[in-house]
This record gives C-alpha cells, structure tokens and sequence, in this order.
C-alpha cells in the first residue's frame, strides 16, 4: 500500500485556454510581487474547460499544491484577484441556475428519499455497465476523493457549538477515526491500485473535462469563504445524505463485475459510515447551526441544490458519452 501522502509528483496541468495558459506559465516561475495576468472578459463560460481548470489550479495551491510550483504563490496578491473575479463569475451563474429557497427541512427530507430507479452512472453501472466504464468512473472521482474530507474542513473554524463539535465527529470519520491507513483517501487510492490505475495525486486532472473540476471547485469555493459557511453545510449535508444509497449501487456493481476487494471496501465504508453522518448533518449541524443563525437557511438550501446542480451535470456528461459508446474522458 502506497501512501496518499507520498504521492507527490504532482505536475501542472495541460492549458484549456487563455486563462488557464496565462496562470500556468506565471506559476512556472518564481513568485513576484506583480504579475500580469488577463481580465476574463464578459464572454467567458464559467462553467467551461478553461475558467474550471484555472480555478482548480488557484484553490489547488491551498491543498498540496503542485510539486514544481513555489508554495509561495498561495498568497500571491495578483493571483487572488484573479481567483476573485472568477469565483464571482461562476457564483453567479450558479445562482442564476439554482432556485432559491429557504426550507432546509424539507430540502433534506426531500432529498433523502430514495428513488427506485434512475438514469446517472450509479444506476448504469449497477444494471449495465462494464469494467471500463467502473474505471472511468473511478478516474473522475479521483479529482475529490484523493482530497476527500478536505474542501469541507475549511467551515470547522467557521462553526461554534453543537455543529461544530459534530461536523468534526463526521470528519473525524472521513479521516480515518485516527488510522491513517482508513484515511477514505488512502481507501481510494487503494481502490485505484486494485484496478490498475494511477493512484497519484491529481493523476487524472488532464483527462476529465469541465464537470468533472467543476464538482471539487463548487466544494472548494463555500469551504474557502466564511461569508457561504451555510452552503458548505449544506453541500456536506447533500453529500452524506446521497452518498450511502449510492455507494450501495456500487457495490452491488462491483460484486456483478468481479471488481478487487479494495473496490468494494472502499465503497462498504461509505454505505455505512454516510447512514449514520446523514442523521448527525441533519439534526446536530444543520438544525444547531440554523438555531444559531436562523439567517443562514437560504445559504444552506443553496449548497444543497448546488450540489445537485453539478452532479446533475456530471451525470449527463458521463451518461451522453456512455450512451453513445464514447468514453466520456478527453481522449
């Protein structure tokens, strides 16, 4: 077993465009005191390749980083302001895409019934789908799990009281409950090791498209502002209440397709340990937090409906590609 953490060959990334050139070309070079980067112009697509990439890129220097990048550019002034203007780019389109509303009961309640069919990847490949496809899927989930945990925990110092003693409980859980070798992202990497996959930190980041970036980015930009706390809440109770029916999908997958063992531990943990951390993320976050701040319902409801948002696009990604027998990497 090879550790998450000694995985560091971690490269920069292919451009997608003019942004994205301009960011990684500055980051090839030592830190300066100013840097001149472009201004995206009104016609950019936040949700496209490019703007997606280059903000994966930005928050990425606030996780590992990058094996050649000076760790000083995390704070680099002219950097962040381009960070700035796209990170209010694509809130606002987020927000122009995602009803508003302020019921978070029922926004959970909602979610937390369980359909008996569907048509997103985890339902394919319960019913259909092949190996190739299950290390497609492997290799797109590999951009958060191999961080799994660590976009949430940026709201902890942002939470007091009840929620904030059980939102650390539940990644607690995520990060091993003190053994690092059940780390969920060591689980993962273990997983992609049982199938013959590059388990290297952000290995794939050249191969999955914009929806793909898009799915961490979303995590990366409520965990980052104190101001969307509520909608990290929200996105990590959306998360958990979704992620145990799922992985149970998964696992039935697995066992029709023969799949390695670490594949199916790793998915047997989350139907598991997500059961029991919807039911804290209910009552003991979200309710204690909306006790406290009454406020923030609209900001946790938006994190909901945006994770519902991204991972809708995902799935129609995916399943147009699969549906059409192309892989839905960028090959």
């Amino acid at each position: 077993m090879r550790s998450t953490s000694e995985l560091h060959a971690h490269l920069l990334p292919a451009a997608r465009g003019p942004l994205s050139d301009a960011v990684i070309t500055a980051l090839s070079s030592g830190p300066e005191d100013r840097v001149e980067l472009p201004e995206p112009d009104t016609t950019v697509d936040p949700f496209g390749h490019d703007v997606q990439l280059t903000l994966y890129i930005c928050y990425e220097l606030h996780y590992q980083g990058f094996s050649t990048v000076d760790d000083s550019w995390e704070w680099q002034p002219d950097l962040l302001r381009l960070r700035a203007q796209l990170e209010r780019l694509f809130l606002a389109e987020l927000r122009v895409r995602v009803d508003p509303g302020d019921d978070a009961v029922g926004e959970m309640d909602a979610l937390a019934i369980e359909p008996k069919t569907g048509t997103g990847p985890s339902w394919h490949l319960l019913e259909q789908g092949t190996w190739a496809q299950m290390q497609e899927y492997f290799m797109h989930r590999s951009l958060y799990h191999l961080k799994e945990a660590d976009p949430h925990a940026w709201a902890i110092p942002r939470l007091t009281g009840q929620a904030k003693a059980s939102f650390v409980a539940v990644e607690f859980d995520e990060y091993g409950g003190g053994r690092g070798d059940r780390i969920h992202a060591q689980l993962f990497a273990d997983l992609l090791d049982a199938a013959d996959l590059d388990s290297t930190y952000l290995g794939y980041i050249d191969q999955v498209p914009a929806e793909t970036l898009m799915l961490v980015n979303l995590m990366s930009l409520f965990g980052l502002h104190r101001a969307l706390r509520g909608a990290a809440v929200g996105h990590l109770a959306a998360t958990e209440i979704t992620s145990s029916p799922g992985s149970k999908r998964l696992v039935q997958a697995l066992v029709r397709l023969g799949a390695p063992a670490p594949c199916l531990q790793f998915y047997q943990e989350h139907v598991h340990a997500d059961a029991v951390h919807e039911l804290v993320l209910r009552t003991d976050v979200v309710g204690d937090l909306l006790t406290r701040e009454p406020s923030l319902a609209a900001d946790v409801v938006f994190g909901i409906r945006a994770f519902g948002f991204v991972e809708d696009r995902f799935a129609e990604h995916v399943m147009s590609a699969w549906s059409s027998g192309r892989t839905s990497l960028l090959r």
